[in-house]
């Protein structure tokens, strides 16, 4: 909706910065400015100020610059609509209303809030009141404290069928209110309205703006059906697009002095609530259904890339593939997902309390990415001891990377699923593998003539042979054009260790997109090759020199190129033969008959004759 310029400068004429950001920042007059310490950076000396006749901040230590709008978007994580909304509350202004706007509609809605406001104040009594005992003893066993109560908008809702009913319809409320609030049920023969919430501890769920919309439950009788509920759908309240506690933490997430990276989505409300008593207060949960793509762009508003944080077990694995599948059609750079899985079957709650606040946070902090959760959840869905089967895995995980709307993210995925499966499946010839029953995952056969060469020092001839091997794919790397053109000699030639590395250059150079004069390094570091290119970063200067050196043409480095290359096949040719000889010998040797060890070397003495 648009808002009237002039609405704004009001807003700005009523509301000085300096009141509104003086509330959390410390600021001290300095002539017809405001100073104080940086909100946005750790520092000891002032390098932030406020300017209330021009209406802006300023931080040097940040360079983050601002009026009242930017301050609430950047601190409190608000949408701009969301801070003009506030701004104007606090300016005792209404926010001029669209000319299709319904006033009874909106003024429904008001008592909505209203009256799930009033809800939540007699549901915090009755925690506190001796109706409450059992409900507070449940919280302090699970390491609770009154003040706990209070910072986490918790009540209780005695075991009383009309215990609410009557006290909001003494203030006023109409059975129709509490109907469209969600706070009553009413009987399908017409029967009298009785309360929702019965015997059951309730957390206050708040929409992004902070209203007041729903309640969740938990029940303390093992004796309920359920042993949590929630407020049904009504005109404010979607379940599938709601996050409990998301204002506030996403105003945490927005703190810069905070070090969140994103926001925490846990399983349930305890667990959140363990979140923020470890420190952790940018975590969220979704209300009892998997996660939604509403509730991923809450997410991603927020800033970030969010962690999904499940239980370890089965069903947390199940939740977590769920979440990534959904999440696909809609990632994009900078906007994925992320995911911790908890050890021994724990959830967050049972971390804080069993062994503290430090193991919690150290529990989150490696998040793993979203392309792990795909690639294992196919993995593991069967074994891979043969073509058919092997053939239905890349199919899999190549309709997933094509479910991916954003180009870049889905040539990425594409690329990576790619080079996964070659190392996977990485060996010569195939049908001399073997699966293991156990894992499903096919174990390769030892390595094909030649792949040793550069990985041992062992063999005669190994010593040139290895450098020559590093050279040559660092100058593929240097320079993408030789990759693109020799693409079916560089697929043949034998790298050990660093046969992945070589598959992700050939899958880089001829991707259509590619453009040999954008170099690789990005490409490869994105993937996940940023140390082997470490290592490999010793022999560009080599692979230079042995390709002409910095103002070789183009056509000279690739001719020097090819000649390297055929040096390199006769030399493990030569190391090849050089271990078969001696295999030979070796087996003659071993096998204890003296005469077939005289016809190997008299066999040996030939071959160098002739």
């Amino acid at each position: 909706m648009a808002i009237p310029d002039g609405f704004i400068d009001e807003i700005k004429a009523r509301i000085r910065p300096s009141e509104l950001i003086g509330r959390t920042v410390a600021l001290k007059r300095q002539g017809r400015e405001f100073a104080g310490l940086s909100p946005f950076k750790k520092e000891r000396t002032a390098s932030f100020f406020v300017n209330d006749d021009k209406g802006f901040y300023h931080c040097f230590a940040s360079q983050e610059h601002g009026d009242i709008f930017t301050w609430l978007q950047k601190t409190q994580g608000l949408s701009f609509m969301e801070a003009v909304e506030a701004l104007a509350q606090e300016a005792g202004l209404d926010v001029p209303k669209s000319e299709q706007a319904d006033p009874e509609r909106e003024a429904r809605r008001q008592r909505t809030l209203d009256w799930n406001e009033a809800a939540h104040d007699w549901f915090a009594r009755q925690l506190a009141a001796p109706a409450g005992a059992s409900a507070r003893a449940y919280l302090e066993g699970r390491g609770l404290k009154a003040a706990d109560f209070r910072r986490f908008e918790l009540g209780f809702a005695p075991d009383s069928r009309r215990g609410l009913t009557q006290a909001l319809m003494q203030k006023g409320a109409s059975v129709r209110d509490l109907a469209e609030a969600g706070l009553v049920i009413e009987p399908d023969d017409g029967g009298e309205v009785y309360d929702r919430f019965r015997g059951r501890i309730t957390f206050a769920i708040r929409d992004p703006r902070g209203r007041m919309v729903a309640f969740g439950a938990r029940a303390l009788s093992k004796d309920q059906r359920a042993k949590y509920l929630n407020s049904p759908e009504t005109a404010l309240f979607h379940k599938g697009s709601t996050l409990y506690r998301y204002p506030e933490a996403r105003a945490a997430a927005s703190d810069p002095k905070s070090g969140a990276s994103g926001l925490i989505v846990a399983e349930g409300y305890m667990d959140v609530i363990a979140f923020a008593r470890a420190g952790l207060a940018h975590a969220v949960a979704p209300l009892g259904t998997a996660l939604t793509e509403n509730q991923m762009a809450l997410l991603w508003r927020a800033g970030g890339e969010p962690v999904i944080c499940l239980d370890g077990d089965g069903a947390g694995q199940r939740a977590a593939a769920l979440a990534a599948e959904r999440a696909l059609p809609l990632i994009a750079p900078g906007k994925t997902l992320r995911f911790v899985f908890l050890p021994d079957g724990a959830d967050p709650d049972d971390l804080l309390r069993e062994k503290g606040a430090d193991a919690l946070r150290e529990a989150v902090a490696q998040p793993r990415p979203l392309i792990d959760v795909l690639w294992e959840r196919e993995l593991a869905a069967g074994p891979l001891d043969d073509p058919d089967r092997r053939a239905a895995f890349r199919k899999r995980l190549r309709e997933l990377s094509a479910r991916i709307a954003d180009p870049d993210m889905r040539a990425e995925y594409r690329a990576e699923f790619e080079a996964r499966l070659n190392t996977l499946f990485a060996r010569a010839p195939r049908p001399a593998g073997r699966s293991d029953r156990r894992t499903g995952r096919f174990e390769p056969p030892p390595a094909a003539p030649g792949q040793d060469v550069v990985k041992s020092a062992r063999m005669p001839g190994s010593q040139r042979a290895a450098p020559m091997a590093r050279q040559l794919l660092a100058g593929a790397v240097e320079y993408p054009a030789i990759a693109a053109a020799e693409a079916e000699t560089l697929a043949e030639l034998p790298f050990g260790p660093l046969d992945s590395l070589r598959d992700a250059v050939l899958d880089a150079c001829l991707d259509p997109g590619f453009d040999p004069d954008e170099g690789l390094g990005a490409r490869l570091s994105a993937r996940g090759f940023s140390g082997a290119l470490a290592r490999l970063s010793a022999d560009r200067a080599a692979a230079r020199a042995g390709l002409g050196g910095e103002d070789a043409g183009a056509d000279d480095r690739l001719e020097a190129w090819r000649k390297l290359a055929a040096s390199y096949m006769e030399q493990v040719a030569y190391v090849v033969r050089k271990a078969e000889e001696r295999a030979r010998v070796e087996d003659a040797f071993n096998s204890g008959d003296p005469d077939a060890f005289k016809s190997c070397l008299a066999a040996l003495r030939r071959a160098k004759t002739r």
